[in-house]
């Protein structure tokens, strides 16, 4: 991938509470997945109540520190596009496959 709009956008986001999330739209210019075991959590979720994020955005994957996803290319999310909602934590992405 070379360009941000090469990157899989994220098609919804269902996780109240986050500083991005805005009616089920994520207002970041992409997020992060991290987390560890087995599960893949949003690692861009900021549990505050100012709003950030851009007014305008399609948001993406940025990055993929899940190496053990399916999905997961070099670092790089190769899914058409993911869901972020709850899992095991609050904010997970969704189309996380282990292989």
């Amino acid at each position: 991938m070379s360009t941000l709009m090469d990157m899989p956008p994220v098609a919804d986001c269902s996780v109240a509470g986050c500083s991005y999330n805005d009616h089920d739209h994520c207002h970041a210019a992409a997020i992060t997945i991290g987390g560890h075991d087995g599960d893949a959590a949003c690692a861009t979720f900021i549990p505050l109540t100012v709003k950030g994020g851009l007014e305008k955005v399609v948001t993406h994957v940025g990055a993929c520190q899940r190496q053990d996803c399916s999905h997961n290319s070099s670092l790089e999310c190769t899914a058409e596009a993911v869901r972020v909602g709850a899992g095991r934590d609050l904010a997970d992405c969704l189309t996380y496959a282990p292989e």
